[in-house]
């Protein structure tokens, strides 16, 4: 069995780890087949909130080099199927039902910056460094482009598409590609106090919540009818009446829980 990515699950959180530190886990066919594999897992899981994390020194490096010569030799046809799974990798991951963690440390280069675009959190160490490489190689970020443009905005993303240049954690951050940039020592504890806090709120609410944010970028037209209909939906579930009878009576909501600290040592993985 392939060990390029694995899964594991813990007090409610699916750990997905890139797992090719020799290789600074740089991805290929194999990795993206078993990417795929595990999200649909995670997607049919009771799991509550998703980190994608990575073993090593490095997040990703992007495309392995052995792949990318495979590709060069293959016909259009076949490039564009392995192209079309890249996209699908993509939108699985952007489309996962529940919430999702990426934690970033060492380099992010090229498809890794859509990995990370594609999580609803994503929380970098602040020696991690960026580049979107790919037209320092004669080609273009064309499958990750929309999930990177949605996360930084076309006028970034320009810019960063045509130089390729290498940007810093903290440039990362005003770009809006990474939410909060901490110390090396910081970063395990920062993701899961963030996991904590997404296990605080409503399983079906946090879920809710994050196809609300979809639902008013897609369908601005209608969106006061449908996010008055999500409210109505919310407030007469039995969650919404839990949480709202938890609340008026001052008691912790019955789907309270928390990652234990001892977790950290199963994030940490090979450095």
């Amino acid at each position: 069995m392939s060990t390029a990515a694995t899964l594991t699950f813990e007090s409610q959180c699916a750990i997905l780890r890139l797992s090719r530190p020799e290789k600074h886990n740089a991805f290929d066919d194999q990795v993206i087949k078993d990417l795929r594999t595990h999200l649909a897992t995670i997607k049919d899981s009771d799991a509550r909130v998703m980190l994608l994390i990575s073993d090593g020194k490095h997040f990703c490096a992007g495309a392995d080099l052995s792949w990318m010569k495979r590709m060069a030799e293959l016909t259009r046809s076949e490039n564009l199927s392995d192209a079309r799974n890249l996209a699908s990798l993509m939108e699985d991951l952007g489309n996962l039902p529940i919430p999702t963690i990426v934690r970033v440390q060492g380099a992010a280069y090229g498809g890794a910056i859509g990995l990370i675009a594609c999580c609803d959190i994503a929380i970098a160490d602040q020696s991690a460094r960026f580049c979107l490489s790919e037209t320092k190689i004669g080609l273009a970020p064309a499958t990750i482009g929309p999930f990177v443009v949605q996360a930084m905005g076309p006028r970034v993303a320009r810019k960063l598409f045509l130089t390729a240049e290498v940007f810093s954690a903290d440039a990362a951050c005003r770009y809006g590609l990474i939410h909060e940039v901490v110390s090396d020592k910081e970063l395990d504890l920062k993701v899961l106090e963030t996991a904590n806090q997404i296990l605080k709120t409503g399983p079906n609410a946090s879920r809710s919540a994050k196809e609300l944010v979809s639902m008013i970028v897609e369908h601005p037209a209608d969106i006061a009818d449908r996010t008055s209909q999500l409210i109505a939906d919310l407030r007469v579930s039995d969650e919404g009446q839990a949480g709202l009878s938890a609340f008026f009576e001052k008691k912790s909501a019955p789907w309270v829980s928390a990652l234990e600290l001892n977790h950290l040592s199963s994030m940490q993985g090979e450095k």
